[in-house]
């Protein structure tokens, strides 16, 4: 600093020592009032000169520091700033996995819960059907007990007598029942399609196969805008064959089915219960991208 000050004054000073020299008379005895004054004001000149320079050298040291300090300042709120970008990661991190195991949590509950809700409905089921089968045997025929219905015959009231109700229809084939009614399905045969889906859920309802025989109705009502019996058919496989693998399908239409009922909010909330019970399926996917497009917002846990 103190050589470069002696520089810059230097570099000041001469220009005005040869001015000097150049107004210096040739004798000293000739110097005028005029050149005195010239001299002094000259004097002057170089003092302001110098004041001005140390001015500007307590200054330029001044704004030196304040950059240094302003310097020092940026730096420790860069870290103070990484430290809390770190620590605010690391919360985040420890929230997404909380949340994630409770998401896992809450699917293992609806999924025992829905596991449960299918094996009562099947136990239900299976009681209405001996009960039917029960008063369908019990029943007179018509007549008077002991005479048959034209009164020409007695009807048999000892031990042989179950063994002269009307024979059990025979239950058709499982796996050739369900593919027939696939294939009318998808050849667009939904009458026969209908008769042999109801003929699974009739004869085998304790098979898996019967809960995606109830979805396909759903899927026949739905594809022919029949969109109330298709809500009735989709609830049917959510409480009485929760545990389908057709489950999240049915839920997904049936919360499209609601939609175009123009019932949007109970719409977006099956949607909303779709993505919550069953994040990772495709049919999540879709009920994501389907809420998207009505500009309903989604939850971070749901996304």
């Amino acid at each position: 600093m103190q050589k470069e000050r002696s520089y810059r004054s230097g570099f000041l000073a001469a220009p005005l020592l040869a001015l000097l020299v150049c107004l210096a008379p040739s004798r000293a005895h000739a110097v005028s009032k005029e050149t005195i004054q010239m001299q002094t004001q000259i004097q002057q000149l170089l003092d302001m000169v110098q004041r001005l320079q140390t001015t500007l050298d307590t200054k330029f040291a001044v704004l030196q520091n304040l950059a240094q300090q302003t310097a020092d300042q940026a730096t420790q709120m860069n870290g103070t700033v990484t430290t809390l970008q770190q620590k605010l990661n690391t919360q985040m991190e420890n929230l997404n996995g909380k949340l994630d195991t409770n998401s896992g949590q809450v699917q293992s509950m609806n999924d025992s819960v829905d596991e449960l809700k299918t094996r009562i409905a099947a136990l239900q089921k299976t009681l209405q059907d001996m009960q039917n089968q029960l008063q369908t045997i019990q029943q007179p025929q018509g007549g008077t007990p002991g005479m048959s219905p034209a009164g020409s015959a007695p009807t048999p009231n000892g031990p042989g007598a179950m063994n002269s109700a009307p024979p059990v229809n025979q239950a058709p084939p499982l796996d050739q029942t369900f593919q027939a009614a696939v294939s009318d399905f998808n050849s667009a045969k939904y009458s026969l399609a209908t008769s042999e889906f109801q003929d699974v859920i009739h004869y085998y309802p304790l098979d898996p196969t019967a809960g995606n025989a109830q979805f396909y109705l759903g899927e026949i009502a739905y594809r022919q805008k029949n969109y109330e019996d298709a809500i009735k058919d989709y609830d049917a496989v959510l409480e009485q064959f929760s545990g389908s693998p057709k489950a999240a399908a049915a839920q997904l239409h049936k919360g499209l089915a609601l939609i175009a009922l123009s019932r949007r909010d109970s719409g977006v909330h099956e949607l909303r219960s779709l993505i919550q019970r069953h994040p990772q399926t495709p049919e999540a996917a879709q009920a994501r991208e389907k809420l998207n497009a009505l500009g309903v917002r989604i939850a971070a846990a749901q996304r």
